[in-house]
């Protein structure tokens, strides 16, 4: 007879409580500083390498948990810790899933592990999705890549922006249009290898929040990639091309159906995003339980007044309903269940409202002092607004629920 529990098993929990360790004893004391440079840390990534934190195989481990919650535990842990140090751990990983997403299986041999690199010489990957005109709008991507048939090899031209590790990657995957005809159908996912010419880091963003973690522009002029590059393999492609040019042929819309490199990236990695999430909100909520507990004013505790104490009731209730969320849509691809109710865009939408507004009650809770750099809850609260923004925006999460519910094409 089988059961139903949402009790993580003894595996679950002791990579948990490994990864909480880490956090709490390498990642949070080197926190305020990284973000105060805004540089990328490496020497905590290659702490995370020598554990075997920071490596294709643990990732590789935790996505293929079968009960679906170990990356998410992962990336609560880690981003409890710091999120931007956090980002600069799993920002590789964004690449990786492109990779598993759209690559044949000799590729994801070829190419994951040299994301990675080794503990002694660790390298970083990146994802270049996202351009200066063409955000949430993937099928307004302008780079292009052109099949060179004499040489078998893609030229591809064009820039990216809001690249995490953009510029300073071993390895970077690349959304380009094929057949701009085709709108979001006509893209395709090219892995750029390491000193290839023409590829370079354009502006380096110095953002908000999550300021440890490299974000760049990546500019690709004339860069030229062998064709077993092409992500899935050229008759795959070709194809995939043939299958849109009927339907526009037909009257139907080629930019509307079917899958798309980038979305299908997106689609695999938001509840991961989600549980980065919780992991910035649980960490805001325990420091100010903490502070409401021990803060004294007019003579006792201020948590003992029902204003205080009703916020961190909410804080608490709205973390694990995201949490909630966030298992269920993780569970739902373990058990290849799709999202047909945009499960997986619920889990992110909740996750990230939720980092937002629960950091901001944090800071109300401890007055002055939140708003202050002595405490951590003004950093979480900058790190937060990310949330709700990259990899599909609240709104964009709500724009795809709103159509999976509906059946009804709303713009």
């Amino acid at each position: 007879m089988s059961t139903f529990s949402l009790d993580p098993g003894p595996d679950q929990i002791a990579v948990r409580d490994w990864l909480h360790g880490f956090a709490a004893d390498v990642i949070r004391p080197a926190a305020a500083e990284w973000d105060e440079r805004e540089e990328t840390p490496w020497p905590v990534i290659q702490e995370a390498a020598k554990l075997g934190i920071y490596s294709l195989d643990f990732y590789a481990q935790q996505y293929f948990d079968p009960s679906g919650i170990g990356i998410p535990i992962a990336m609560e842990e880690l981003f409890w810790g710091d999120a931007g140090i956090g980002l600069s751990i799993v920002g590789t990983t964004l690449a990786a899933v492109a990779v598993l997403a759209n690559g044949t299986e000799e590729q994801i041999g070829t190419w994951a592990p040299q994301m990675f690199g080794t503990p002694d010489d660790v390298k970083v990957a990146a994802f270049c999705s996202s351009e200066p005109d063409a955000g949430s709008d993937v099928s307004a991507l302008r780079t292009r890549a052109v099949h060179d048939e004499a040489t078998d090899e893609w030229v591809i031209d064009g820039t990216k922006t809001w690249a995490t590790n953009g510029g300073i990657a071993h390895v970077h995957v690349v959304v380009a249009t094929v057949d701009p005809a085709l709108g979001a159908r006509g893209q395709a996912s090219f892995v750029v290898p390491p000193g290839t010419p023409g590829l370079a880091q354009g502006q380096k963003f110095k953002k908000h929040g999550i300021r440890a973690s490299h974000t760049a522009e990546v500019v690709l002029d004339g860069v030229r990639v062998p064709g077993h590059c092409l992500l899935g393999g050229k008759e795959k492609l070709d194809e995939r091309l043939a299958r849109a040019r009927e339907r526009a042929a037909g009257g139907g819309s080629p930019s509307s159906r079917g899958r798309n490199a980038a979305m299908a990236t997106f689609e695999a990695s938001r509840p991961a995003v989600g549980a980065q999430a919780i992991g910035i909100a649980r960490a805001a909520y325990e420091v100010a339980l903490d502070y409401a507990k021990t803060r004294v004013q007019f003579g006792r505790p201020i948590i003992d007044n029902q204003g205080v104490a009703f916020q961190l009731a909410d804080m608490k209730t709205r973390i694990d309903a995201a949490r909630l969320l966030v298992w269920r849509a993780s569970w739902m691809a373990a058990n290849n269940q799709p999202f047909t109710g945009a499960e997986g865009s619920m889990s992110k939408l909740y996750a990230g409202e939720t980092a937002k507004w629960v950091t901001s009650q944090a800071m109300q809770i401890l007055g002055g002092n939140g708003f202050t750099r002595e405490y951590p809850v003004e950093r979480m609260h900058r790190d937060s607004a990310i949330y709700t923004i990259f990899e599909g925006t609240s709104e964009i999460q709500r724009l795809v629920i709103a159509r999976a519910v509906s059946g009804m094409p709303i713009r």
